[in-house]
Order: C-alpha cells, then sequence, then structure tokens
C-alpha cells in the first residue's frame, strides 16, 4: 500500500510553520498548522534531523524511526489532514527505544487532533 505522506519542499513552507503552533516534548518538536495550496488528501509531514545530533548514519536513523512512527499513527489515529506538519528531532532521540519514543509521539498527536 502507497503511503499518503509527502514532505514539505517550499522554504516558504517550512517559515510559515515555524510561526504557528507548536508541540513539545523528549523526544521531538511538532510544529502544525494550516498551508494554503496544499493537497488535503495527502498528510503533509517533514522530518529534521540536525547536524549536530551526529554523522549521516545517526542523522538518517532518527528520520527513519520517525517515517516509521507516523506511517503507523496514520493507520492509528484520524491525523488532520489539512494540517502541515513538521517534526524536528531532539539529540535523546538516539538513546532511547523505539517503543517509548512511539508511545510519547502517539500521545503528542492525539493532542494536536
Amino acid at each position: 500500500m502507497k503511503s499518503k505522506i509527502l514532505a514539505l519542499s517550499k522554504n516558504e513552507e517550512f517559515k510559515s510553520l515555524l510561526k504557528q503552533k507548536k508541540i513539545s516534548n523528549k523526544y521531538v518538536t511538532i510544529f502544525f498548522g494550516e498551508i494554503e495550496n496544499k493537497n488535503n488528501k495527502k498528510l503533509n509531514i517533514s522530518f529534521v534531523a540536525k547536524k549536530k545530533l551526529g554523522n549521516a548514519i545517526k542523522r538518517n536513523k532518527i528520520k527513519r524511526r520517525l517515517r516509521n512512527i507516523v506511517n503507523d499513527s496514520v493507520k492509528k489515529i484520524s491525523l488532520k489532514y489539512n494540517y502541515s506538519y513538521l517534526v524536528i528531532a531532539k539529540p535523546t532521540m538516539l538513546n532511547n527505544e523505539y517503543t517509548i519514543i512511539k508511545e510519547t509521539l502517539f500521545r503528542d498527536l492525539e493532542r494536536i487532533n
């Protein structure tokens, strides 16, 4: 089954999201809000892992984990497709178990909706 996830692409989209609402926890900061000229049939979400977190291998691992968690959450939680999301990873993502991170992220995504 093809995922209904689409990444943000334009610099203006990132800038406008950073000015809107945010939720933060121990592992990630999630910026969310509505963006004009957006496809409402797909989930607009992007994952950011800054260079400060480690080398490319570690950053890609973090993004893979986040992408997997969001794919699961699309199936279990009814996310708002009219919102766009920007997920910025924190350094604590590397040292903790996947299941703990997943539960925390699910809780925050439910709070958004």
